[in-house]
């Protein structure tokens, strides 16, 4: 695989999934090692963000440090009394003011492609160098989980994380080598049912199982249907939740040295 990568020009397809996302690091942390660097990305929701830091030339560490203010939920949470969703964006907006500044999409070092959801006509929406816009507010589009995240209009659409249409963006890659990892992937399912002692947690567990479900199937038929040559990489997330972000060095290792 890595000679392939080293010889070819590829796309780097980076998946969704909250603070399982964070097992991208640890893939980037070989690619560096290796001397890889993808000729183009592609990202949904956090893998949406780890890209955009990549596209703009980060290394690995200082997006990694970047990443470790998700540790601290407060950091980036103020709740919404109002709206449709449970968290107000201000505190990631600012977040993400600092971390990509004026820049905007065609400012990228490598070409960057993110993917979000039209949450009116339901169609996808993938932002690219084409776009006029800031990579800052296509970054709040692509990780807008509908209410959980405030939706984010640009332009007047409306638009919500791209996990809605496509968590794991195969078929908006230009070449035909791509490395798509996938943190909701087979290795991100536990092979028991819930059995806590409070309904309400088995409750919650279902539902997050289900959505990863949802996702996982999503993904495997665009996979079964790719004309691409696929270089597929499932770190084994099963063990952690999408909003453990304090868990940030366990999961990052999660992604070491599956190249």
């Amino acid at each position: 695989m890595i000679k392939n990568l080293q010889n070819n020009h590829f796309t780097l397809v980076l998946s969704g999934g909250g603070a399982l996302g964070i097992a991208h690091l640890g893939i980037l942390h070989d690619m560096e090692k290796q001397h890889i660097v993808p000729n183009e990305i592609v990202g949904t929701s956090m893998g949406g963000i780890i890209g955009a830091c990549l596209a703009l030339e980060m290394r690995e560490e200082e997006i990694y440090k970047h990443i470790q203010s998700f540790a601290g939920i407060f950091n980036w949470i103020k709740f919404s009394f109002s709206g449709n969703a449970i968290v107000h964006n201000d505190k990631l907006a600012k977040i993400f003011e600092q971390l990509f500044k004026d820049k905007k999409m065609k400012d990228t070092s490598i070409p960057l492609k993110l993917i979000a959801t039209d949450l009116l006509k339901g169609e996808k929406k993938v932002f690219d160098a084409s776009d006029d816009v800031y990579i800052k507010d296509a970054v709040l589009c692509t990780m807008a989980i509908p209410g959980i995240f405030e939706e984010h209009i640009i332009e007047g659409k409306t638009y919500g994380d791209g996990f809605l249409c496509k968590n794991l963006g195969i078929s908006e890659a230009s070449f035909d080598t791509v490395l798509a990892v996938d943190v909701l992937g087979k290795n991100a399912f536990e092979e028991t049912m819930p059995d806590n002692f409070f309904k309400t947690a088995n409750v919650l567990e279902m539902f997050e199982r289900s959505i990863r479900l949802l996702i996982y199937n999503q993904s495997k038929t665009q996979l079964e249907h790719s004309t691409k040559h696929v270089y597929l990489i499932e770190p084994k997330t099963q063990g952690y939740k999408t909003y453990q972000f304090h868990k940030h060095q366990e999961i990052r290792v999660l992604g070491l040295d599956l190249l």
